[in-house]
């Protein structure tokens, strides 16, 4: 059997709520929407991103995010994946995920990020987007844990992972704080 590689043909996952499907120059005017919000960027992980906080407010800002995205994903870097709703086809937010290669006790661990419109950062949808994940990203991303970060003001998030599986990791990865943690079940 041939393993399938999400860096050669990322798939696009879909749930009855909604879909993900790798990120493209298409989505950027939407996600506009997403990143310029205010009161979604603190929830945004932006650890270990070299100072970029993601809080754009023009179409090229966003569109320069977008396109180191695609070179991220043509590199092997990480996928970044744009949440749709189904009933509408509104781009309210990305993911992205990565397996990481460090030095330390979290080596090919997978990290995710989840990045939400304010209005959208509710546990239906997040709980959406968890079933894929944990459905499919362990084995997609050839990994058996995942990490990803909810900071103690994000209730619904927080909801969200616990009811998930995901338990808070309790202590720092790398140098920062608020994550959690789920095992793959299957194995």
């Amino acid at each position: 059997m041939v393993k399938s590689n999400i860096y050669i043909e990322c798939p696009i996952y879909t749930t009855e709520v909604l879909t993900l499907r790798l990120t493209s120059l298409e989505d950027v005017e939407e996600l506009l929407k997403c990143y310029s919000d205010k009161k979604a960027v603190p929830l945004f992980n932006s650890d270990n991103c070299h100072g970029d906080d993601f809080h754009y407010t023009t179409l090229d800002r966003m569109k320069d995010a977008v396109d180191f995205w695609q070179y991220s994903y043509k590199h092997r870097y990480f996928a970044r994946l744009t949440v749709i709703l189904n009933a509408t086809k509104e781009k309210i937010g990305t993911i992205e995920m990565f397996k990481r290669e460090a030095e330390d006790e979290f080596n090919h661990f997978g990290v995710l990020r989840i990045d939400l419109q304010s209005k959208y950062e509710k546990q239906q949808y997040i709980d959406e987007i968890l079933q894929i994940v944990n459905q499919d990203f362990y084995k997609d991303f050839e990994v058996d844990s995942i990490l990803t970060k909810a900071i103690p003001n994000s209730t619904e998030r927080i909801s969200s992972l616990k009811s998930k599986g995901y338990v808070p990791l309790n202590k720092k990865l790398m140098i920062y704080d608020d994550y959690f943690v789920r095992r793959n079940l299957t194995n």
